[in-house]
């Protein structure tokens, strides 16, 4: 059966997007507002401990990546590790992956709208990112396409800022390379904690794999775009780490308010300062965008399978989007950035996300050679990483992730026995 041809169904999506449209769409996510904000907090965690926390993410995101990548090849439907846990580990597993992702990145996504207000309008910041949500939730509604070209424009705004950045630090004053160097004031637990912060802001190729519904021939276009997206995403935040370290060091750098700003600023280029506070509302415009989408295709898959209301399982005749799933994720969004904080939204959602791909990479194990099973080191090295790097987050995102499953666990419990009494 073919996978390229467009889909007709009343719940089905269609597939229109290419390896480029896949790419930008994972680059939205991951080049987006991570890059301004996790960079402080990462270094208030690991010192001049940060280079090595941002490698230890990225190697634990390629596992995730490529385990995700062969699975998305496999099972080219929406709803990501949803599908795939409840394909290869049972129903409870997919459930709470699903679970994790919706709750965890709705998070997430108010989090990119607060970044969005705090930056533009600061003294109005909750009701400019309520508004942000609305209107990019209208893009969403009218195709996958349109969201696909309007963030194509973001992720090439956001990379002529990163460059301007690397290039006012690394040839201004006050350059020092030797602030590069790993000290005495790394520690073990800190630089896993900065880790698990880190990922928060790699963590957006996932969306590549919760389209899989709408991506032309996904047994070929899945496994390039989602480690090519990686890959480009990876060079650009070690650029930008190395050369805000050099100049503001890893102590100046845990106490900045604006870490990005702070550098080009003391780097001696104070006129980027306002083009970089441009560049985070547009990166944290591109990463919401690409999270309404991932997180409304998420919806879409468990409201078929009816862990959600049934009636966000419908697709758009026209559009051929999930409409009611998409209003609902924008709803929901809208009230928490009305009333949320930024940097709570963070390790939570780094909880939840961490969570979900520890259910990848044990869906990816039980890949056999014949299904295209990627090496063995690479899911047990993504899961271990997983539990290890959610685990060292803050002791407050512990808890209330862990509740939150918890909760999520018994919901599912409390409606297989409901069903078992009924039938």
């Amino acid at each position: 059966m073919s996978t390229s041809a467009p889909t007709s169904g009343p719940q089905e999506l269609r597939r229109r997007l290419g390896v480029v449209d896949a790419v930008v769409i994972g680059l939205g996510s991951m080049i987006g507002a991570g890059v301004f904000a996790a960079l402080a907090p990462a270094a208030g965690a690991a010192g001049s401990g940060l280079l090595v926390g941002l490698g230890l993410a990225g190697a634990v995101a390629y596992c995730n990546a490529t385990s995700s990548a062969r699975l998305a090849a496999r099972y080219p439907q929406s709803g990501g590790t949803y599908v795939y846990g409840r394909e290869r580990l049972g129903e409870f597993w997919g459930y709470l992956a699903g679970w994790g992702f919706v709750v965890g990145k709705t998070a997430s996504c108010a989090a990119m709208a607060l970044t969005v207000g705090s930056y533009v309008w600061p003294g109005q910041a909750h009701a400019v990112a309520a508004a942000t949500v609305v209107v990019l939730t209208g893009v969403n509604y009218v195709g996958v396409q349109k969201a696909a070209w309007l963030t194509r424009g973001i992720v090439a705004v956001v990379l002529a800022v990163l460059a301007a950045v690397v290039v006012g630090c690394l040839f201004g004053g006050d350059v020092d390379t030797g602030r590069w160097a790993v000290g005495a004031d790394t520690g073990f637990h800190g630089v896993l904690q900065a880790a698990g912060l880190l990922f928060f802001a790699f963590a957006g190729y996932a969306r590549i794999a919760t389209l899989g519904e709408e991506v032309r021939d996904p047994q070929r276009t899945i496994p390039r775009a989602i480690p090519l997206a990686l890959g480009i995403t990876l060079v650009v935040y070690a650029a930008v780490a190395l050369a805000v370290l050099a100049v503001l060091g890893p102590v100046r750098l845990a106490h900045a308010g604006a870490p990005l700003a702070d550098a080009v600023r003391a780097a001696g280029s104070p006129g980027l300062a306002p083009v970089v506070r441009v560049g985070a509302a547009v990166a944290a415009l591109g990463s919401l965008l690409a999270l309404i989408l991932g997180v409304s295709r998420t919806t879409l898959a468990m409201a078929r399978d009816r862990h959600l209301p049934h009636r966000l399982a419908a697709v758009h005749p026209r559009f051929g989007v999930p409409h009611r799933a998409e209003l609902a994720v924008g709803a929901v969004v809208a009230a928490v950035a009305a009333v949320g904080d930024l940097r709570g939204a963070i390790g939570f959602s780094s909880f939840g996300v961490l969570a979900y791909y520890a259910v990848a990479n044990a869906s990816a194990w039980t890949l056999t050679s014949a299904e295209g099973r990627p090496p063995r080191v690479v899911p047990v090295v993504g899961a271990a990483g997983c539990l290890v790097l959610a685990l060292a987050l803050p002791a407050a995102s512990v808890l209330w992730g862990a509740v939150v499953l918890a909760v999520g666990a018994a919901a599912y419990g409390v409606r297989r026995a409901l069903a078992r009494r009924s039938g």
